[in-house]
């Protein structure tokens, strides 16, 4: 076995080698903040995910892995975690150099919580238990739970790494064998992942990587017999047709998808700690974010000067060179990005809304080249717009007034999605009541995209359905088998 095979050249693991795809396809991943090539990276096809498909049944059927304790998964679950952060340096500069976020966001925020849901699962999968009923006394009932089988996730370009941790963490956790298939745009953490699965001590076979395309590795892995649960992340018109695609064979399914996440400021809430929230909320990693609080709900009495107060922010932040210590925004993932997220705008200043800050491409950085775009803020904005409605996913924030709590509530509601929300107000009575009434799967009161691996993550409605996170994920890759034993009479 290849362990110490750089996977910077790209290569695929399958069966715990770095492997050519035996197409000999390939693709390359580009710098959003130059434009540069980073790496040429092997292009997976259906041949691939056959081959890794077999090798991952193989390791859960009739290899170490399918024999080992949950103690000794646990183990290399936590060594995993070690490696994170013992090469977090090494993995910080990989995502930022594909993604264009700041390397103290890859560094100092997400790459230690990946971390940290590595370290939760090793203790997580000592506590999977099922339970003894006393049911009769002429039998012995009880349950048993066994892990659902290979899995396939499938993760977005935003954050790599992390996001891969959640799905990763909780079905190895769980005993179960993972293909994992980056984003085509950012799949060079994915394969560090792969590295460091192999040096944790992960058998053959049980950790695999597959980068590609999502019609082609993508699919193949969702429409694949072998394949027995699909955990994917990302937009809803993608999870509608992995949806679809699982439907005929039944396989199981989880999906955490889009979101237009109401971030809600009364007038007595601590504005200065309400305007923090609400720029941190959309322009926190380029506003690439599911949660993110795209829709900014202001109460009436404050809202002029609350506004002028955050496009003052917008136009103040620092864009620039992701890796440079002074950088506060980087570029957005990719030019198709770039394109939609400046479509977006324009539809914005045509729909009819105020432009308070931002609005165009940031083309004075860098000689022009580069995925830049202004953190752009709209006021004037009503739920019929296009801005308030779609998912944008880049940094563009629409601000909407309100009147009082019911109204709010009623704005905040007035969507397909419910994956996320923000309440700021120092009434204590208030911030429950509207936390209770608003529909999604996470409310944050007077902060806002904060995370735990205890806490369990996941949408209402549009916004997808299956929890990540928390003892909850466990859930998606566990089987629940009951047991019946006659006892006579």
């Amino acid at each position: 076995m290849d362990t110490t095979a750089a996977a910077a050249p790209g290569r695929l693991l399958i069966d715990g080698a770095w492997q050519d795809a035996r197409s000999g396809a390939t693709f390359t991943t580009i710098n959003p903040a130059d434009e540069s090539v980073i790496a040429t990276v092997a292009q997976a096809g259906a041949e691939d995910v056959d081959a890794a498909v077999a090798a991952a049944r193989r390791a859960l059927e009739s290899g170490p892995w399918g024999k080992m304790t949950a103690a000794e998964r646990g183990k290399i679950l936590w060594r995993m975690g070690e490696l994170v952060l013992e090469r977090i340096a090494q993995l910080a500069m990989i995502e930022t150099l594909d993604t264009g976020k700041t390397l103290f966001d890859s560094g100092k925020i997400e790459l230690p919580m990946a971390a940290q849901i590595f370290q939760f699962y090793a203790g997580a999968a000592t506590k999977i238990a099922g339970r003894t009923l006393p049911a009769r006394s002429d039998a012995f009932t009880f349950t048993l739970r066994e892990p659902v089988g290979v899995v396939a996730a499938i993760v977005p370009w935003n954050f790599p790494f992390l996001l891969a941790s959640w799905k990763v963490a909780p079905a190895l956790a769980a005993g179960c064998t993972v293909l994992l298939k980056p984003a085509s745009q950012t799949p060079l953490s994915a394969l560090e992942m792969g590295r460091i699965g192999l040096d944790a001590g992960l058998p053959p076979g049980v950790f695999q990587v597959l980068p590609g395309s999502g019609s082609g590795a993508g699919m193949a892995l969702v429409e694949h017999a072998g394949v027995d649960k699909v955990a994917f992340t990302g937009s809803i018109e993608v999870g509608r047709t992995i949806a679809r695609a699982a439907s005929a064979p039944l396989k199981r399914v989880s999906l955490e998808l889009g979101g237009k996440s109401p971030n809600i400021v009364f007038a007595d809430a601590d504005l200065d700690a309400a305007s923090r929230g609400a720029f941190n909320g959309i322009f926190y990693n380029k506003g690439e974010v599911c949660a993110a609080g795209s829709r900014l709900f202001v109460q009436k009495s404050v809202h002029e000067a609350f506004v002028a107060g955050l496009a003052e922010k917008a136009d103040g932040i620092v864009l620039g060179d992701p890796r440079e210590k002074g950088t506060r925004m980087g570029p957005v993932v990719s030019a198709a990005q770039m394109e939609t997220v400046l479509g977006y705008i324009e539809a914005g200043k045509k729909g009819g809304a105020r432009l308070a800050a931002g609005g165009r491409r940031a083309t004075e950085i860098n000689g022009g080249k580069g995925y830049f775009v202004r953190p752009t803020v709209f006021d004037g904005v009503d739920g019929t717009m296009k801005i308030a409605r779609e998912e944008i996913f880049g940094p563009v924030l629409a601000v909407l007034p309100f009147e009082d709590a019911a109204d709010a509530v009623a704005q905040a509601n007035a969507t397909a999605f419910g994956l996320a929300a923000g309440v700021w107000t120092r009434d204590v009575a208030k911030a429950h009541k509207v936390a209770r009434a608003i529909k999604a799967g996470t409310v944050w009161i007077n902060t806002y995209n904060l995370y735990d691996p205890s806490l369990p993550f996941g949408g209402f409605k549009q916004s997808g359905f299956g929890r990540e996170l928390g003892v909850e994920a466990l859930e998606g890759y566990l089987e629940t088998k009951s047991v019946w034993v006659d006892l006579g009479r």
